[in-house]
């Protein structure tokens, strides 16, 4: 979801207008879920899915009018037996989509998409609030409120204050959510980095992970204590990369916090088990360690001597990831990143 948002903001500032369409409600089994979203083009390109085949061709088509008149309006699609069999889908179900005219030429705008780059970067707290038009009337585009933690809100439009407390109340889940305050409806969309992921250990593995990890919308951190391995060049993906010598540091002082994901993937037992000590008194919310049962043994039996208890390792996720009989680099890339999406999922029920 944050990818989304940072290519509307790059769209902006190329002084691009375009044509954001969300889905607000699903039902059935269709394709996507209530919160995905697609960029449509002039040319009629897109960027992001809200699920493919005969709906998003229709709104594809349906964008075209909605750029030449500026407005923003709501569809429904009704995908019964008789529509998909006919377009030979699997899927069926009833969607709602917004589709919002997004001008470039509108300032205020850019400085939303700004200000939600800047909260996401600095882990802020920052929720997007967009009035839904009723039905499939046309009505102005565009008409967005930004409100970002302990600061004041930025947009083109503001509810009104009762409606504003209540809709902010409501925004705690991951997914957007429509919200209807007397005859008025809002999308509210709580944004954040949606938790970070901490890599220690550089190697083939670590490469997959990065990349999939930055797909799933966690904010992405490669540790290593070799720098020609732990680097932008070699890390395109991560938003950042740190070279700790001997692979020790207070993780508290790294930004490891309770919304923190330890995936300790190192080139050695040694480096597996200091890390995974210094994890173990962090606030990291989940910690996982790559490895065969026999090493994970080994590594907390000395542990234990050391004075950690058997509880608190019981809490580690080792081996670390699904299992799915992963073997190369990137299937074992996969069995990580899916179970830090589980994990992630379970923890916003």
């Amino acid at each position: 979801m944050v990818k989304i948002f940072q290519d509307v903001l790059r769209l902006l500032e190329q002084g691009e207008s375009f044509v954001l369409a969300t889905i607000l409600a699903n039902y059935g089994s269709t394709p996507r879920t209530a919160g995905s979203k697609m960029i449509i083009r002039w040319d009629g390109s897109i960027i992001g899915t809200i699920g493919g085949g005969l709906v998003e061709a229709k709104v594809i088509e349906l964008a075209a009018r909605v750029m030449t008149e500026g407005k923003a309006l709501v569809k429904e699609f009704n995908l019964n037996k008789k529509i998909t069999d006919k377009m030979d889908m699997i899927c069926g179900g009833h969607l709602k989509i917004l589709l919002d005219y997004m001008s470039a030429e509108n300032v205020d705008l850019l400085e939303i998409y700004r200000s939600l780059g800047d909260a996401v970067t600095a882990g802020r707290r920052a929720v997007l609030i967009s009035p839904v038009p009723d039905g499939e009337v046309d009505t102005s585009a565009g008409r967005q409120c930004l409100v970002v933690a302990e600061r004041q809100p930025v947009g083109t439009f503001s509810p009104q204050p009762a409606e504003m407390d209540e809709l902010l109340r409501v925004a705690d889940s991951r997914y957007p959510q429509v919200v209807t305050l007397g005859d008025r409806s809002f999308l509210v969309e709580q944004i954040s980095s949606y938790g970070t992921v901490y890599i220690f250990g550089a190697g083939h593995v670590s490469l997959q992970v990065a990349r999939l990890a930055k797909t799933a919308d966690f904010k992405v951190v490669v540790l290593d204590d070799r720098p020609e391995f732990a680097n932008r060049e070699r890390f395109p993906d991560a938003d950042m990369t740190m070279v700790l010598p001997g692979l020790t540091a207070d993780l508290g002082e790294l930004g490891v916090d309770k919304d923190s994901y330890v995936v300790i993937v190192t080139r050695g037992h040694a480096h597996d088990r200091t890390v995974l000590a210094l994890a173990l008194r962090s606030k990291a919310c989940y910690i996982g360690m790559i490895g065969s049962k026999t090493k994970r043994d080994a590594i907390y039996k000395a542990l234990r001597n050391e004075g950690y208890d058997s509880a608190e390792l019981a809490l580690v996720h080792s081996p670390i990831g699904l299992s799915i009989g992963a073997q190369t680099p990137e299937e074992i890339a996969v069995s990580i990143v899916g179970e830090l999406i589980k994990f992630r999922a379970e923890r916003m029920l």
